[in-house]
């Protein structure tokens, strides 16, 4: 056990946390030490995300967990998929115990992504918040970097299942703020426009790019970055028909985390 990764999984009976629960079950250097979530309280986490028992009882109370970790020889790393509500939270009791943080959740204010980053300076731990754990979603969001030095033009459409708790989407943020990065401001006006539906044009991010979202049964997670320019449109797409697609992006995280003294945000910050 010593020269395994020492794991807890918080929102550990969601759709994500047990997608986690699997993959680090799977994982021959790490081992799950801790499931926390607030249903299925004291059912075992491997039979509640559908693989063998793995004698590690759903529980409540997280902190009890981090002190446990806390006292292995191989430092800790806590996996949140939970809710905007509860993340925050989450993130500053891990750090407070010495467990490394990987946060999939989204929905956090700027600011407390900041205080964060203060919290995990003071205490030289590394965390990783990563919006979208998909290395497609990397890959479409450099190409949209690519495409920003031809195009003036550019819209967000964000689609997700309508369990999703915030919107726009963490993602779609992070693509928008990416390409603010470049130094330009986009959609330079052509007419005044005048919405007789409030909202319809969508939110407007950064550098004047506007992100809309959408919310309906049968979608999972799915995201357009559409350019356009006389004569064409060039649309990048990334759709997610599986969650699995995002665990060997999260086993990397936990692997990289405990390399960090400070936070990380986005997942292209970790790649080789």
């Amino acid at each position: 056990m010593s020269e395994r990764i020492p794991v807890i999984v918080t929102g550990a009976a969601g759709r994500m946390g047990r997608q986690v629960v699997q993959a680090v079950a799977a994982s021959p250097d790490m081992i799950l030490m801790g499931a926390v979530d607030h249903q299925r309280v004291g059912e075992d986490a491997g039979i509640v995300a559908g693989i063998e028992e793995l004698e590690v009882p759903i529980t409540p109370d997280l902190q009890s967990l981090c002190a446990l970790v806390a006292q292995e020889k191989q430092p800790g790393v806590m996996v949140d998929f939970t809710h905007p509500r509860s993340v925050y939270e989450n993130v500053r009791a891990a750090i407070a115990y010495g467990v490394y943080p990987v946060v999939g959740t989204t929905g956090m204010t700027a600011e407390q992504i900041a205080d964060l980053a203060e919290f995990c300076d003071k205490a030289s731990i590394g965390c990783i918040i990563a919006p979208n754990f998909s290395i497609g979603m990397v890959l479409l969001q450099q190409a949209a970097i690519q495409a920003s030095r031809y195009f003036e033009h550019v819209e967000i459409i964000e689609l997700h299942h309508n369990q999703k708790a915030d919107a726009p989407s963490g993602t779609a943020l992070k693509t928008a703020e990416m390409l603010a990065e470049m130094g330009k401001t986009y959609n330079p006006p052509q007419v005044e426009e005048t919405e007789t539906l409030a909202g319809v044009r969508g939110g407007i991010g950064p550098e004047n790019i506007r992100i809309h979202s959408v919310r309906l049964p049968g979608l999972l997670a799915h995201q357009k970055v559409i350019f356009g320019a006389p004569g064409e449109i060039y649309t990048l797409r990334h759709d997610t028909t599986d969650r699995r697609c995002y665990m060997p992006g999260v086993l990397l995280a936990i692997r990289k985390v405990r390399q960090l003294k400070q936070l990380v945000y986005g997942l292209e910050k970790i790649l080789d």
